[in-house]
Protein backbone atom coordinates (compact mmCIF):
# COMPACT_ATOMS: atom_id res chain seq x y z
CA UNK A 1 0.00 0.00 0.00
CA UNK A 2 2.84 2.34 0.47
CA UNK A 3 4.75 1.73 -2.66
CA UNK A 4 1.89 1.93 -4.62
CA UNK A 5 1.08 5.49 -3.02
CA UNK A 6 4.61 6.46 -3.34
CA UNK A 7 4.82 5.95 -7.03
CA UNK A 8 1.34 7.99 -7.54
CA UNK A 9 3.23 11.08 -5.57
CA UNK A 10 6.46 10.73 -7.43
CA UNK A 11 4.82 9.72 -10.93
CA UNK A 12 6.42 8.91 -14.42
CA UNK A 13 7.45 12.01 -16.44
CA UNK A 14 5.61 11.09 -18.67
CA UNK A 15 2.25 10.77 -16.51
CA UNK A 16 3.28 14.41 -14.35
CA UNK A 17 0.00 16.24 -15.63
CA UNK A 18 -2.22 13.03 -14.66
CA UNK A 19 -3.94 11.75 -11.09
CA UNK A 20 -3.01 8.75 -9.87
CA UNK A 21 -5.04 6.31 -8.49
CA UNK A 22 -2.57 5.05 -5.81
CA UNK A 23 -4.59 2.39 -4.02
CA UNK A 24 -6.00 -0.99 -4.03
CA UNK A 25 -6.90 -1.46 -7.95
CA UNK A 26 -10.72 -3.43 -7.40
CA UNK A 27 -11.52 -6.05 -9.77
CA UNK A 28 -13.76 -5.15 -13.00
CA UNK A 29 -15.72 -7.28 -15.06
CA UNK A 30 -19.66 -9.15 -15.16
CA UNK A 31 -20.89 -10.10 -12.09
CA UNK A 32 -22.71 -12.81 -13.98
CA UNK A 33 -19.57 -13.96 -15.69
CA UNK A 34 -18.40 -17.75 -16.67
CA UNK A 35 -15.09 -16.77 -17.41
CA UNK A 36 -12.95 -15.98 -14.91
CA UNK A 37 -9.32 -13.78 -15.37
CA UNK A 38 -6.77 -13.89 -12.67
CA UNK A 39 -3.96 -11.91 -13.39
CA UNK A 40 -0.75 -10.85 -10.85
CA UNK A 41 -0.69 -7.07 -9.55
CA UNK A 42 -1.63 -4.08 -10.38
CA UNK A 43 1.69 -2.73 -12.59
CA UNK A 44 2.77 0.26 -10.75
CA UNK A 45 1.99 3.05 -13.53
CA UNK A 46 -0.85 1.15 -15.42
CA UNK A 47 -3.64 -0.24 -13.26
CA UNK A 48 -1.98 1.90 -10.36
CA UNK A 49 -2.55 4.84 -12.58
CA UNK A 50 -5.46 4.37 -14.07
CA UNK A 51 -7.30 2.81 -11.68
CA UNK A 52 -8.73 -0.08 -13.59
CA UNK A 53 -7.14 -3.55 -14.06
CA UNK A 54 -4.79 -4.35 -16.54
CA UNK A 55 -5.47 -0.73 -17.81
CA UNK A 56 -2.99 1.71 -18.96
CA UNK A 57 0.23 -0.48 -19.93
CA UNK A 58 1.41 -2.72 -23.05
CA UNK A 59 -0.03 -6.13 -21.29
CA UNK A 60 -3.07 -4.42 -21.04
CA UNK A 61 -3.40 -3.37 -24.35
CA UNK A 62 -2.57 -7.17 -25.44
CA UNK A 63 -4.86 -8.78 -23.31
CA UNK A 64 -7.94 -6.47 -24.09
CA UNK A 65 -7.38 -6.78 -27.58
CA UNK A 66 -7.55 -10.33 -27.31
CA UNK A 67 -10.79 -9.86 -25.41
CA UNK A 68 -11.82 -7.88 -28.05
CA UNK A 69 -11.27 -10.52 -30.63
CA UNK A 70 -13.02 -12.65 -28.71
CA UNK A 71 -16.18 -11.92 -27.96
CA UNK A 72 -15.41 -11.13 -24.43
CA UNK A 73 -15.07 -7.03 -24.07
CA UNK A 74 -17.17 -4.53 -25.94
CA UNK A 75 -13.93 -2.41 -27.53
CA UNK A 76 -10.01 -3.33 -28.45
CA UNK A 77 -8.63 -0.62 -26.16
CA UNK A 78 -9.00 -0.05 -22.33
CA UNK A 79 -7.52 3.43 -21.71
CA UNK A 80 -9.34 4.76 -18.22
CA UNK A 81 -12.26 4.33 -16.27
CA UNK A 82 -14.46 6.37 -18.22
CA UNK A 83 -13.45 4.93 -21.68
CA UNK A 84 -17.07 2.82 -21.64
CA UNK A 85 -15.48 -0.38 -21.91
CA UNK A 86 -17.77 -3.84 -20.76
CA UNK A 87 -16.67 -7.04 -20.41
CA UNK A 88 -19.27 -9.97 -21.38
CA UNK A 89 -19.54 -12.87 -19.69
CA UNK A 90 -15.98 -12.43 -18.16
CA UNK A 91 -14.21 -10.58 -14.73
CA UNK A 92 -10.92 -9.72 -14.02
CA UNK A 93 -8.97 -10.03 -11.04
CA UNK A 94 -5.56 -10.16 -9.70
CA UNK A 95 -3.39 -12.09 -6.78
CA UNK A 96 -2.52 -8.46 -5.40
CA UNK A 97 -4.55 -5.99 -5.14
CA UNK A 98 -1.61 -2.81 -4.65
CA UNK A 99 0.84 -2.10 -6.84
CA UNK A 100 4.36 -4.31 -5.57
CA UNK A 101 7.80 -3.31 -6.20
CA UNK A 102 9.39 -4.22 -9.05
CA UNK A 103 6.18 -6.50 -9.86
CA UNK A 104 7.21 -8.92 -7.73
CA UNK A 105 4.51 -9.44 -5.16
CA UNK A 106 5.86 -10.73 -1.19
CA UNK A 107 4.21 -13.80 0.14
CA UNK A 108 2.58 -11.64 2.59
CA UNK A 109 0.62 -9.48 0.44
CA UNK A 110 -0.52 -12.46 -1.86
CA UNK A 111 -1.41 -14.06 1.82
CA UNK A 112 -3.29 -10.65 2.68
CA UNK A 113 -5.10 -10.41 -0.64
CA UNK A 114 -6.16 -14.00 -0.90
CA UNK A 115 -9.02 -13.60 1.28
CA UNK A 116 -10.36 -11.10 -0.97
CA UNK A 117 -10.03 -13.08 -4.00
CA UNK A 118 -11.81 -15.79 -2.16
CA UNK A 119 -14.78 -13.97 -1.28
CA UNK A 120 -14.88 -13.38 -5.07
CA UNK A 121 -15.02 -16.92 -6.34
CA UNK A 122 -18.01 -17.67 -3.82
CA UNK A 123 -20.00 -14.25 -4.95
CA UNK A 124 -19.17 -15.33 -9.21
CA UNK A 125 -21.67 -18.60 -9.36
CA UNK A 126 -21.61 -18.75 -12.60
CA UNK A 127 -17.83 -19.89 -13.72
CA UNK A 128 -17.64 -22.44 -15.74
CA UNK A 129 -13.23 -21.74 -16.86
CA UNK A 130 -10.90 -19.40 -14.84
CA UNK A 131 -7.65 -18.26 -16.63
CA UNK A 132 -4.54 -17.98 -14.96
CA UNK A 133 -2.09 -15.79 -16.39
CA UNK A 134 1.22 -16.66 -14.89
CA UNK A 135 2.56 -18.81 -12.54
CA UNK A 136 1.98 -17.27 -9.55
CA UNK A 137 -1.43 -16.43 -10.22
CA UNK A 138 -1.73 -20.50 -10.89
CA UNK A 139 -0.30 -20.94 -7.39
CA UNK A 140 -2.12 -19.06 -5.68
CA UNK A 141 -5.85 -20.45 -7.30
CA UNK A 142 -4.51 -23.91 -6.95
CA UNK A 143 -3.93 -22.96 -3.19
CA UNK A 144 -7.44 -21.89 -2.37
CA UNK A 145 -8.49 -25.39 -3.98
CA UNK A 146 -6.31 -27.21 -1.89
CA UNK A 147 -7.10 -25.75 1.56
CA UNK A 148 -10.60 -26.06 0.54
CA UNK A 149 -10.49 -30.36 -0.50
CA UNK A 150 -10.98 -29.56 -3.72
CA UNK A 151 -7.61 -30.96 -4.82
CA UNK A 152 -5.05 -32.93 -2.43
CA UNK A 153 -2.41 -31.42 -3.82
CA UNK A 154 -0.92 -28.91 -6.23
CA UNK A 155 1.44 -31.33 -6.81
CA UNK A 156 -0.13 -33.08 -9.98
CA UNK A 157 -0.71 -29.61 -11.85
CA UNK A 158 2.03 -28.12 -14.26
CA UNK A 159 2.00 -25.14 -15.08
CA UNK A 160 2.57 -24.55 -19.02
CA UNK A 161 0.91 -22.08 -21.67
CA UNK A 162 -2.76 -23.18 -23.08
CA UNK A 163 -2.77 -25.94 -20.66
CA UNK A 164 -6.15 -27.23 -19.56
CA UNK A 165 -6.46 -28.64 -15.69
CA UNK A 166 -9.67 -30.67 -14.58
CA UNK A 167 -10.12 -29.88 -11.01
CA UNK A 168 -12.97 -32.14 -10.10
CA UNK A 169 -16.68 -32.64 -10.44
CA UNK A 170 -18.67 -29.07 -10.35
CA UNK A 171 -15.88 -26.62 -10.17
CA UNK A 172 -14.91 -24.69 -13.00
CA UNK A 173 -12.19 -25.59 -15.86
CA UNK A 174 -8.47 -23.75 -14.99
CA UNK A 175 -6.30 -22.70 -18.12
CA UNK A 176 -3.12 -21.61 -17.61
CA UNK A 177 -1.04 -18.76 -19.14
CA UNK A 178 1.93 -17.11 -19.82
CA UNK A 179 0.96 -13.74 -18.30
CA UNK A 180 0.96 -10.97 -20.99
CA UNK A 181 3.66 -8.88 -19.23
CA UNK A 182 6.20 -6.84 -21.61
CA UNK A 183 9.07 -9.22 -20.45
CA UNK A 184 7.00 -12.15 -22.35
CA UNK A 185 6.03 -10.22 -25.43
CA UNK A 186 9.07 -8.52 -26.26
CA UNK A 187 10.98 -11.40 -25.83
CA UNK A 188 8.75 -14.08 -28.29
CA UNK A 189 7.88 -16.02 -24.94
CA UNK A 190 4.33 -14.84 -25.38
CA UNK A 191 2.27 -13.86 -28.99
CA UNK A 192 -0.90 -12.41 -29.64
CA UNK A 193 -1.77 -15.47 -31.49
CA UNK A 194 -0.54 -17.72 -28.33
CA UNK A 195 -2.78 -15.72 -25.94
CA UNK A 196 -5.68 -15.58 -28.78
CA UNK A 197 -5.05 -19.34 -28.96
CA UNK A 198 -6.26 -19.40 -24.83
CA UNK A 199 -9.29 -17.38 -24.95
CA UNK A 200 -11.12 -19.34 -28.16
CA UNK A 201 -10.16 -22.18 -26.34
CA UNK A 202 -12.06 -20.45 -23.19
CA UNK A 203 -14.64 -19.78 -25.42
CA UNK A 204 -15.66 -23.27 -26.36
CA UNK A 205 -16.41 -23.82 -22.85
Amino acid sequence: MEYCAEVARVKRRAYRDQEYWGRPVPSFGDPDASLLILGLAPGAHGANRTGRVFTGDRSGDLLYRVLHATGFASQATSLSREDGLRLKGAYITAAVHCAPPGNKPALEEIRNCRGYLERELDSLANLRVVVALGKIAFDVYLSILRDRGVIHSRSGFVFAHNALHLVGPGQPVLVSSYHPSQQNTSTGKLTEKMLLDVFRRVRRF
